[in-house]
């Protein structure tokens, strides 16, 4: 790795509290996770540790309202927080934002009392969430799940397997989507089930070809008993709740994509600055001077894409087709500049002793992860020309 750290992003916050955040984020990425980033990557460690720090600083809590323990933070400064923690180490920045969508659905439809009583251990009391949608016959077509919760009084038992879970295996909480009535999406609804609970279990961690430092499990519901006080919502309602945090938690995963493209860029920069061939850094040849400023541009382009969605999303405007544009430009962004940073530092780029190497392989991910690009598109499609003829 060169010996030259990353350059901080000259942001625009609305407010000094901002400002002052992201300059506690920005030494904490500096100090706890960057340093360690690679490493603990290697050995596939999860950083249950970092987490717990960030739960203690309030970074788990921050698009949430202050009354049950939020940081009452507009999602415009919420997703700058989590580009910095992504470009410091993906793990955790894609973790924070995996987190924030599990308490999306209590935090949005469950009653006062739901709230007042789960909410600020889990935005605030050092436990981390997951995210039950995807099984392993239904991944983009998420409607068409079968785990189903039957109930009998006050309590439902949910059986069947889900899959593709961030955190599965070490959540302390899953939100869940099982099927509570007929098929399609009306059918589904939404539970809050602890990660203790009896007949809970997980399956051995997929092997990835990055983010080896996140779990991501296949869970089994073997007759797992829920009360109803841990229905969120109104049964039949769990898709449209599904529908909702998706839309915010692709805007987590574009900013995510920024941080990792970001982190790649800076890479690239400290490397051709300092690489001499032909007697001048390499940073002084047209071909690669340009490649740089094409990564650049992307970037922040993909920045004003991401925060335009956002500033929709805090004035209680419609960003579904936003949000869908801003996860498919970013992580496109980040597939097309990891793999430049590669090329721009030649065989070592290819080596495990730089980290663009690892950026590229997370990179990836991003493309597939809440509705892969292909889905995206459709989304952006539908809003454009209205439904597919059937």
């Amino acid at each position: 790795m060169t010996e030259y750290g990353p350059r901080p992003v000259d942001r625009r916050l609305p407010t000094e509290e901002a400002r002052d955040l992201m300059t506690l984020v920005r030494e904490l990425a500096d100090r706890e996770i960057r340093p360690t980033a690679a490493e603990e990557e290697d050995a596939g460690h999860f950083p249950r540790a970092t987490f717990t720090l960030l739960s203690e600083s309030g970074l788990l809590s921050l698009p949430y309202d202050e009354e049950f323990g939020g940081g009452g933070q507009p999602y415009e400064v919420y997703l700058q927080v989590l580009e910095e923690l992504a470009a410091a180490r993906l793990t955790v920045g894609l973790g924070v934002s995996v987190h924030t969508l599990a308490c999306h659905a209590l935090a949005g439809y469950g009653s006062k009392e739901q709230r007042a009583e789960r909410l600020p251990d889990m935005l605030g009391g050092g436990l981390l969430g997951a995210y039950c949608l995807s099984e392993p016959s239904s991944g983009s077509d998420a409607a068409s799940l079968t785990t189903r919760a039957t109930r009998e009084g006050d309590t439902w038992t949910l059986e069947g397997t889900k899959a593709w879970t961030t955190h599965g295996g070490v959540a302390d909480f899953y939100t869940v989507l099982a099927r509570t009535g007929g098929s399609g999406a009306h059918g589904i609804t939404a539970f809050l089930v602890p990660g203790d609970a009896e007949g809970l279990s997980a399956a051995a961690p997929e092997r990835k070809m990055g983010m080896k430092g996140s779990p991501t499990a296949q869970l089994h519901f073997d007759a797992v008993r829920v009360p109803d006080s841990r229905r969120i919502g109104e049964e039949g309602q769990g898709f449209a709740i599904a529908l909702s945090a998706l839309d915010s938690g692709r805007l987590g995963i574009a900013a995510c994509a920024v941080g990792v493209a970001q982190a790649a860029l800076d890479e690239a920069l400290a490397y051709t600055a300092e690489r001499q061939q032909f007697g001048r850094p390499i940073a002084d040849f047209q071909g690669l001077r340009f490649m740089l400023a094409d990564m650049a541009t992307q970037i922040e382009a993909g920045r004003a894409l991401y925060l335009t969605a956002a500033r929709l999303r805090d004035a209680g405007l419609p960003f579904s087709k936003e949000a869908a544009m801003a996860k498919l430009f970013c992580t496109d962004t980040a597939m097309r500049v990891t793999t430049d940073a590669v090329q721009l530092l030649g065989g070592y780029g290819y080596t495990l002793d730089f980290p663009a190497e690892r950026y590229m392989r997370e990179a990836k991910v991003l493309q597939i992860v809440e509705g892969t690009n292909q889905i995206q598109r459709m989304v952006i499609a539908r809003h454009l020309a209205g439904p597919e003829k059937r």
